[in-house]
């Protein structure tokens, strides 16, 4: 009975996930057509990229301020447009602000390593809402004051990456960086980017893989550890073939890199099955590894190898979740005129992200086994809390649920619930569409959690 009680929020979370991949599923295998059954016919004024865009002005040299303006002039097409009754068309070029400008001109990625990770998280949400507006008829107000806003936050971060308002080429921090690559501003710009970028993407990765890590050294498993090693490691070849392939996606169609973020969601969506189960196993073990000799008999054991399976499986993904987009963020990068700076930056990052790795370790081998246990398991089920917001996001910014009217198309903010760098770190997002979810996860895990916690108890006893 207690075996078949212990599976029941096991069971309960996957089906959450399945829930959530379900329209992930429709938007992959649905074609373009069937989103709207718009046929954009030519047009010499308004581009549904930034390459049609650049080529059809004749541009050669811009700064972030051009690049916003282009935004501004499409999101407003997008609302003349649905207020002209061509809420198909209006779609596609709502579609456009993000998939065709916005991620392919590089203002995203400029601003999350110049500005902030939050920024492009609320800048995102925006282009989001933008697409929901146009999708479920809100309104003709209501769809050209979020092009409106979102044309404002636009401009605000053109301003700060060319705050002098003269040529910056593509990529660049400011105004005049490619008149001052050398100085020393710009240096310390791409330094601080690319060491943003990989502590950023890789704190939770290295918190996954540290930690159970150090729960197998603790544990007397030092053998077990090399397959979550190979895991990790396999992640990282893994990482740079997805870097390839959405390249090559991006360069055949804009409109594809939408595949970057449902990928991810999905990703994260399965590490959340995947670290659910490994935190339940990892508690269920505190009591009972005490016992001197409990490690041994279970190695011997068939069903504790797959075990070792989930713990290699758990950092395959943490490490792969994360690793493509850290490598699409260097690209552009390298090419910007200080590859020293970046690889400064990256070295540096990855310093400290070892760093944490052995703080983890250390205190592994200073703490108790049951307060260490307990203490790991707890870690593993607010990566799986974090994991769910993340991957929920990811999937709303593919546009994977613009089609339906529950509480994942309504990306609102949620003003009452703070929201800075730390929290979009950890997948912790002022939404009710990732909030409310995140809850319903954590109230299953504290109450899985006081099962095994008394489980263990009598197990103890007896």
């Amino acid at each position: 009975m207690k075996q078949k009680s212990s599976m029941i929020p096991m069971i309960i979370v996957t089906a959450m996930v399945v829930l959530l991949l379900l329209p992930a599923l429709k938007t992959i295998f649905s074609s373009k057509d069937d989103s709207s059954g718009a046929v954009i016919a030519a047009d010499t004024e308004y581009f549904l990229t930034w390459e049609e865009y650049v080529a059809g002005h004749g541009i050669s040299d811009w700064n972030w301020n051009d690049a916003a303006d282009a935004i501004e002039k499409v999101a407003i097409h997008a609302a003349d447009l649905y207020e002209g009754g061509d809420n198909a068309t209006a779609y596609e070029y709502a579609k456009a602000t993000y998939w065709g400008y916005y991620e392919t001109t590089g203002f995203e990625r400029n601003t999350m390593t110049y500005i902030s990770g939050s920024r492009v998280s609320s800048v995102e949400l925006q282009f989001t809402t933008l697409r929901k507006a146009v999708k479920k008829d809100l309104g003709v107000e209501t769809v050209r004051a979020e092009a409106e806003k979102l044309s404002q936050m636009l401009h605000e971060d053109a301003l700060t990456l060319s705050p002098e308002g003269r040529i910056a080429k593509v990529g660049t921090a400011s105004s005049s960086a490619a008149d001052t690559q050398k100085s020393a501003g710009s240096k310390a710009a791409t330094f601080a980017g690319a060491f943003g970028i990989i502590l950023r993407e890789g704190l939770e990765a290295i918190l996954v893989v540290g930690a159970i890590a150090a729960y197998l050294n603790k544990a007397g498993k030092k053998k077990e550890i090399i397959p979550v090693y190979i895991g990790a490691g396999f992640a990282v070849i893994c990482s740079f073939i997805m870097a390839g392939i959405l390249a090559w996606l991006k360069a055949i169609n804009p409109e594809t890199t939408m595949s970057q973020e449902i990928i991810e969601g999905f990703a994260a969506l399965l590490a959340v099955v995947v670290l659910f189960y490994v935190s339940n196993w990892m508690v269920s073990k505190a009591e009972a590894s005490a016992w001197e000799g409990y490690i041994k008999e279970k190695v011997a054991d068939s069903a504790e190898r797959g075990n070792m399976f989930a713990l290699a499986f758990t950092a395959w993904l943490a490490v792969f979740r994360e690793g493509a987009e850290v490598i699409l963020f260097y690209q552009p990068m390298l090419g910007e005129g200080n590859p020293g700076m970046v690889w400064a930056g990256f070295i540096v990052g990855c310093v400290v992200l070892v760093g944490v790795f052995f703080l983890m370790k250390f205190l592994s081998v200073k703490l108790p086994l049951k307060p260490f246990f307990l203490a790991t398991s707890i870690l593993m089920a607010f990566m799986t809390i974090c994991f769910l917001g993340a991957g929920i996001k990811e999937l709303m910014e593919g546009g994977v649920f613009d089609d339906y009217a529950f509480m994942l198309s309504s990306p609102s903010w949620l003003s009452w619930i703070p929201y800075n760098d730390v929290l979009d770190v950890f997948g912790i997002y002022p939404l009710a569409g990732t909030i409310i979810p995140q809850i319903i996860l954590l109230v299953i895990t504290v109450v899985t959690f006081v099962f095994w916690l008394r489980n263990n108890k009598k197990t103890q006893a007896a």
